[in-house]
């Protein structure tokens, strides 16, 4: 964790560790940096993540972290052709405190909406709102909304080509009362009438995480840069409880 919150390498970690040792005056012994990347393959770390009390709001949402991979000069000297390598980092957002409840780092092949359920196992308590972007419209998340908390309510915005189902007019579902709403008021009015302007929360948790942690992954290997994320999304819940900005609108 210190080397994410600090984005050294693990060299330079163990010489700050070292540093830190000696300003308390303690004779602990620091573990070389080769030790360091060798247990960071078995880091367990998602217990570390806070659970909050209460029926929660929740955003989910997901970005790309780029892999580690060879640089421009190793291209310009060995030649070859540069390549952009990928994982996907889905997080589970309480928009109220901006605290991570859940995450899962995957390859790109793996859709945002088959990762709904993963994450939401990762929640103990029970969901009021489930907040989430177009890509994840679809029956199967609705689906696994229910499966966790049965009186869940589900604000993802139907695609543009979405028909109610055949039940809409004897026994409506959550989309179809969305399309119906979209129909009556338009997509502004259905988003101001639900509240779904919170799912932007979500992406402030996604910008937080690039900008304090980074925007790539060190690791090399899938388990690896899994547990790496993981630490990186408890290094911004431990930054989190210590403080978090507070915004005024100024006249």
């Amino acid at each position: 964790m210190l080397r994410l919150a600090f984005g050294r390498p693990w060299r330079q970690t163990e010489g700050l560790l070292g540093s830190l040792m000696r300003l308390l005056g303690l004779t602990l012994p620091v573990p070389d940096h080769t030790t360091f990347s060798w247990r960071s393959t078995d880091l367990e770390v998602a217990t570390a993540l806070r659970k909050a009390d209460g029926p929660l709001t929740l955003v989910i949402d997901s970005t790309g972290l780029k892999m580690f991979g060879k640089g421009e000069w190793h291209l310009e000297k060995h030649g070859g052709q540069a390549r952009r390598s990928w994982r996907k980092l889905h997080l589970a957002v309480d928009p109220s405190t901006g605290e991570i409840l859940a995450s899962d780092l995957t390859t790109t092949e793996e859709g945002d909406a088959s990762l709904v359920a993963p994450l939401l196992d990762q929640i103990a308590r029970p969901l009021g709102t489930v907040l989430a972007d177009g890509a994840y419209d679809g029956e199967p998340v609705y689906r696994s909304v229910a499966a966790h908390s049965p009186e869940a309510a589900v604000i993802i915005p139907p695609r543009a080509t979405a028909v109610p189902s055949d039940t809409a007019e004897s026994a409506p579902t959550q989309r179809d009362r969305h399309i119906q709403m979209i129909v009556e008021r338009g997509r502004l009015g259905w988003q101001r009438a639900v509240g779904y302007g919170r799912r932007s929360l979500g992406e402030v948790a996604i910008l937080r995480y690039k900008t304090l942690i980074g925007r790539s992954l060190r690791a090399r290997t899938l388990p690896t840069q899994k547990a790496e994320a993981a630490a990186g999304c408890a290094v911004l819940n431990i930054m989190g409880s210590l403080g978090m900005p507070v915004s005024r609108k100024v006249a």
